[in-house]
């Protein structure tokens, strides 16, 4: 088929897609092939994914390794569904209990973040017999009409009546304190506002507590390390569920399997939630695929109760999405690719902060945050007031198109669509990137934010004139 011009294409996406699939870029960019760290356009351009399909290809685009076992699995099954056994789905549930933290131990296989969250908000409401639950401020949890219920981003809660009895809680957005207090003097205090809210619900009312363990739509916001232990004990007290979502976060992408390991409760041991979501980079973005682990204790009882819990979906079993996961797994464990996660995420987030200090552009740059291979690089307007820019400015728009111009894709994140002040790009890419690959991110950051300050001074010195 020959190649179809950018012009056309984004005719073709104005006449049959809905607006509400959009697209980055007034011209949206058309893929037609990947590999490694790269990507190629119809144009014949190649651009440096620092992206990777929203921190999806965690080995990459078209790994040979999981390309030869996705093909070899169309050649014996492809499809069968919840009501039949596979060995792959069976060989994944048990990688995915040998990785997880001791207790969780039974598995549910869906194909979206969404419906692993789904699932885990209606197993904490069989279990607790409570129908409310705690979320976080900036939270995404996904895009079905229950899990934008409890997603505290204003530009996802747009399908309409949401559900009832989800009440919120500050984040811990350190660089731009909800509760106007700085780390470490305000002693957590993000943390322990949640009794707060939860003591302001009905009488045993809250079934779960939701956390992205690292927030990612909401600007990649990582808590201290003292969080999640002081929101454990909380919820412990009040006999609330806790539920971490790492469908963005976990499968290795901080330099742990799962993100909540970098958190230690205070008697040194691991801060274990009740259920875990996972998605994304679980099977490297072959197809459709996400988990959720739960413990054992809290499902049996469900089997025991009164009222039975039944769940099941058409494709949750398919054996090519299962394939897919175990060779990603099985290439991740052998090259130890979590590990080199922790130590190019290092390197990675050291190489970003020198955007802070270096180039034409370092002043419109107010915060570098993240873990591993998930970071983010907030604009400001003023560093010293941390005031940010005019939604009018479209200053993330530019960046990402100055960052295009310069060979590279990033995620971008216009804070005012989303409820919070910062605008920010994101970077979350494969965890097969070399320290070559960093530098050359590092390089076109660097260029495409002194373009981008450029830019800025001009449309100020314009409205002065005006």
């Amino acid at each position: 088929m020959a190649t179809v011009s950018a012009g056309r294409n984004a005719a073709r996406k104005a006449r049959y897609l809905m607006e509400c699939q959009r697209t980055y870029y007034r011209e949206p960019l058309t893929l037609v092939s990947g590999s490694g760290s790269y990507v190629t356009d119809d144009a014949g351009r190649r651009y440096l994914d620092f992206f990777a399909g929203i921190a999806v290809l965690l080995v990459g685009h078209s790994h040979p390794k999981v390309n030869a076992a996705v093909h070899d699995q169309i050649d014996k099954l492809t499809h069968t569904s919840t009501l039949y056994l596979t060995e792959p789905m069976l060989d994944l549930a048990e990688r995915l209990v040998e990785a997880a933290p001791a207790g969780l131990d039974k598995v549910f296989f869906g194909n979206s973040g969404t419906e692993a969250n789904e699932v885990a908000a209606a197993l904490a409401r069989h279990f607790t017999g409570a129908k409310g639950f705690i979320a976080l401020d900036h939270a995404y949890h996904g895009r079905s009409a229950w899990t934008i219920g409890v997603s505290g981003l204003s530009a996802y809660r747009n399908f309409g009546a949401e559900p009832q009895h989800v009440a919120f809680a500050p984040n811990a957005y350190c660089y731009r304190c909800p509760l106007q207090l700085t780390y470490p003097s305000c002693g957590i205090a993000c943390a322990k506002a949640i009794e707060g809210v939860i003591e302001a619900q009905p009488a045993g009312d809250v079934a779960a507590f939701y956390a992205e363990t690292i927030q990612g739509v909401g600007g990649i916001i990582t808590p201290p390390p003292e969080y999640y232990a002081i929101v454990k004990e909380i919820l412990d007290r009040h006999g609330i569920l806790f539920i971490a979502d790492e469908v963005l976060c976990g499968a290795g992408r901080t330099g742990k399997f799962f993100a909540l390991e970098h958190y230690r409760a205070r008697n040194g041991g691991p801060v274990v939630p009740d259920i875990i979501t996972l998605g994304k980079s679980l099977n490297g973005g072959y197809s459709p695929l996400s988990a959720l682990l739960v413990k054992t204790s809290i499902v049996d009882t469900i089997a025991r109760g009164s009222g039975s819990f039944a769940h099941a979906q058409t494709y949750s079993h398919n054996p090519l999405a299962a394939a897919a996961a175990l060779a990603t797994m099985h290439y991740v464990h052998n090259k130890r690719l979590v590990e080199r996660a922790a130590l190019l995420g290092a390197e990675l987030q050291k190489s970003l902060k020198t955007l802070l200090t270096q180039g034409a552009g370092a002043h419109i740059v107010g915060d570098v945050r993240g873990i591993g291979m998930l970071a983010a690089v907030e604009l400001v307007a003023d560093r010293e007031t941390k005031k940010p820019f005019p939604r009018a400015m479209k200053v993330v728009e530019t960046l990402i198109k100055e960052c295009l111009a310069h060979g590279l894709v990033v995620w971008p994140n216009v804070g005012h669509a989303n409820g919070h002040d910062g605008d920010l790009v994101m970077i979350a890419p494969p965890f097969t990137i070399t320290l070559e690959e960093i530098d050359e991110l590092t390089e076109s950051l660097r260029g495409a934010l002194a373009a981008t300050a450029a830019a800025v001074l001009g449309q100020a010195l314009l409205a002065q004139k005006t």
